[in-house]
């Protein structure tokens, strides 16, 4: 059943204290832990095997390293970072294959948005990028000052999955000919994946600005998409499916295109990054400065808000251990009003109630 979001709030957390860094990463704590601090406009953030993360930089094209131990260190810079705009160093991906890991990412260049891959070498708390090393994998996404998408996640079919924005030419966003407003999917080298609906890298289509991807226990890819002045979205996607925009914004019950399965105004929302825990749809948001929690499994129950305010603008989230989630705060790209420390990695918990 398709739901329209109310703003429903669990019960006031209170005044958090924010530990500081000195716990070792993965440490259950019922407090909001500060990971990283002093991040310049970070954009995504993915878990290392043991311990740690990778954190993207958007305006410098920098990653940096969260170690296990607790530290952060820069590990190379993405080479072609064209930052401005809403474009810059956006989504990051791990995958290994042939004894090589590699590091995905979805970076602005002069004239398009594109995924490129290079070597990540080292042992963790010592990881480099081979810089030298860096391929193409998909180029030719519009690039435009607003709109420019940018996650990117490896799905449970060992595909990589890009969601794009459409670049401000929203009535191409349907045509399925066009890169821009779509979720891509391809193989590791960037040509289309088998099975694709359309025998070309697109997966999806009619879409204003994919912000978020994850997947369910049963394998469903949700994407959570800007709107434009009435409703944000969660969508669920199918393989060739048509999200509407720019005909359709939020619920439209209409024949020619898929209904979103929640929706929020921008005000309360502006989802971005999103992860699947148990089930449960955690949504990053930016102008709602607030976590959305979406049950799957029960789509009639009303959804809850956690953490409202507390941190200001949140560009990602993510899955952390020992029933924790990591945030990342975004208040210094120039849209947000940064706090001591921002922008930071917080391991937080969900709160009691």
């Amino acid at each position: 059943m398709h739901r329209i979001i109310a703003l429903v709030l669990l019960g006031a957390l209170g005044a958090l204290a924010l530990t500081g860094c000195d716990t070792p990463v993965g440490t259950a704590n019922p407090e909001p832990v500060a990971l990283v601090t002093g991040l310049a406009a970070p954009w995504s953030v993915v878990r290392l095997d043991g311990g740690g993360a990778l954190i993207s930089q958007r305006g410098d094209g920098r990653v940096i390293e969260l170690t296990a131990s607790g530290t952060q260190r820069p590990i190379g810079t993405v080479p072609g970072v064209v930052a401005g705009g809403e474009s810059g160093l956006h989504g990051l991906a791990l995958h290994e294959t042939g004894g090589i890991r590699w590091l995905y990412a979805y970076h602005g260049a002069e004239d398009d948005n594109r995924v490129v891959r290079m070597p990540l070498n080292g042992a963790p708390g010592a990881l480099l990028l081979d810089t030298d090393g860096v391929q193409t994998v998909v180029d030719g996404i519009p690039r435009a000052s607003t709109h420019d998408g940018g996650r990117i996640a490896f799905g449970p079919d060992g595909m990589l999955y890009i969601g794009t924005g459409d670049a401000g030419q929203r009535e191409r966003a349907r045509d399925p000919g066009y890169l821009g407003g779509k979720i891509l999917r391809v193989t590791e080298l960037g040509d289309p994946a088998p099975g694709n609906p359309f025998g070309t890298v697109v997966y999806s289509l009619g879409h204003r600005n994919v912000q978020g991807l994850a997947w369910d226990s049963r394998g469903g890819l949700w994407a959570s998409e800007f709107g434009q002045d009435t409703w944000d979205e969660l969508n669920r996607i199918e393989a060739g499916g048509d999200y509407g925009w720019p005909d359709h914004e939020g619920i439209a019950r209409s024949g020619d295109a898929i209904d979103p399965v929640a929706v929020w105004a921008p005000a309360d929302a502006s989802p971005s990054g999103i992860a699947i825990i148990d089930d449960v749809v955690y949504v990053a948001g930016l102008r709602g400065q607030r976590v959305w929690l979406f049950d799957t499994r029960h789509p009639d129950a009303d959804p809850q808000a956690v953490y409202s305010k507390e941190f200001g603008r949140l560009r990602d989230v993510i899955a952390g251990p020992e029933g924790t989630f990591w945030v990342l705060t975004n208040n210094t790209d120039g849209r947000g009003s940064p706090r001591p420390q921002d922008d930071r990695l917080l391991q937080l918990t969900l709160p009691e109630g």
